[in-house]
């Protein structure tokens, strides 16, 4: 398990990783975890073809709770509604924290 498949979606899980992690926002987290679920699809082919399956089963369960993620982060009306309201409020007390630790 060294071919560029596996390379491939290293890459990505780090990139993915960097975007839940940066905290840029709901929609970059909702990417983040779109790439999430397309490198986790990427490692159960590799793990399957590469007679990896215990790689293979953890990134099934993992894909299962990128897809989640994606559905929580970009596609629930319900969250986006909450969100839509949410953001003016942040942005003030994210304003305010600033202020404070100046």
């Amino acid at each position: 398990m060294d071919g560029p498949l596996e390379w491939i979606a290293a890459i990505g899980t780090m990139i993915a990783a960097a975007l839940v992690a940066a905290d840029l926002g709901r929609k970059v987290t909702g990417w983040g975890f779109v790439l999430f679920c397309a490198v986790s699809a990427t490692w159960v082919v590799s793990g399957i073809t590469g007679d990896a399956m215990p790689i293979a089963a953890m990134n099934a369960i993992l894909l299962a709770i990128n897809a989640y993620g994606v559905w929580q982060y970009l596609l629930s009306p319900k969250n986006k509604k909450v969100m839509d309201r949410l953001e003016p409020v942040a942005a003030r007390i994210e304003r305010e924290v600033e202020a404070e630790e100046k």
